[in-house]
């Protein structure tokens, strides 16, 4: 019986995860909820977002019979993690450690920056796991990201292929603009600190659509760790070692296989624009979104 994986995220952005996952685990199943009714999360209290992060959680288990689980957001990694683990009987990873490990692995300064939302900037997650690792790392919210995703504006014009002439280039542009003046203002503090940075973290699911812009901006030589594909490189490599423990090895889930991944996707609101929305955070259509409750 091949298995499944689960993946939340409070919204659309966890679906980068998803994407990197399913590249890495072409033969698994995935159920992905988006609880899209309750977002963001970042204005709710702690007690709240791990009521809601649990419900999301028992719900890819004991409905979707996910025996591994992903937590594709920020927030809910940095404020409900522990709840999480201790809702559920299955393995459960979150983006903020990966996405904190692959910083140390690719900084030779050991000084990290990071750009995140401000919830998750407020959390000083980031900080706290590069600091149990022996980095020195600086966060900065940068508000204005997710909408500018959210609306499209993250195209590069030219060469790439999703990029109408024109209007969507401009667009760009403007998302290009705020992007510099965030990494000044960032690279500014930096240096007021005396840090040597080589390091950046896009310490939020919805960057990685920025990715191309944000490497433009950053200084010559500082590397670029996309918690996205950090995360699901970590939760490939835990997953494979679950499967290998559990299972008999012709139910193993092996990466080598060319298959391509079967994906459910769930929302707790409006699937038409889960799927219009999806779509550009996956990579391919969604599919048909299922509308689900979980309740207030």
């Amino acid at each position: 019986m091949v298995p499944t994986i689960g993946v939340f995220d409070s919204g659309f952005g966890g679906l980068t995860v998803l994407r990197a996952l399913a590249t890495r685990l072409p033969n698994a199943r995935f159920a992905f909820l988006g609880d899209s009714a309750r977002l963001p999360y970042g204005s709710k209290s702690r007690r709240t977002i791990a009521r809601y992060a649990v419900q999301s959680a028992q719900f890819l288990v004991r409905e979707q019979n996910a025996e591994f689980l992903v937590i594709a957001c920020n927030t809910a990694s940095a404020l409900a993690l522990d709840a999480i683990q201790e809702a559920v009987p299955v393995p459960v990873l979150g983006v903020i450690e990966p996405g904190a490990e692959a910083a140390r692995a690719a900084s030779r300064t050991g000084n990290v920056l990071v750009i995140a939302t401000d919830a998750t900037v407020h959390s000083h997650a980031y900080a706290a796991a590069c600091q149990a690792r022996g980095l020195r790392a600086l966060e900065k919210a940068c508000p204005l990201l997710v909408p500018l995703v959210e609306e499209g504006w993250t195209t590069c014009g030219g060469a790439d292929a999703d990029c109408a002439a024109g209007e969507s280039s401009q667009q760009a542009k403007v998302t290009a603009e705020v992007i510099r003046i965030y990494l000044a203002e960032l690279l500014a503090d930096a240096a007021a600190l005396g840090m040597n940075a080589d390091t950046l973290v896009l310490g939020c699911t919805h960057y990685p659509l920025l990715r191309p812009l944000i490497e433009r901006a950053v200084p010559a030589g500082m590397r670029v760790i996309d918690s996205a594909e950090a995360t699901a490189e970590s939760a490939a490599r835990l997953f494979c070692q679950h499967e290998s423990e559990e299972s008999s090895p012709d139910t193993q889930i092996l990466a080598t296989q060319t298959q391509v991944a079967r994906i459910r996707c769930f929302a707790t609101d409006s699937v038409e624009k889960f799927e219009s929305l999806g779509s550009r955070f996956l990579g391919q259509p969604t599919g048909k979104v299922e509308l689900i409750d979980l309740g207030g």
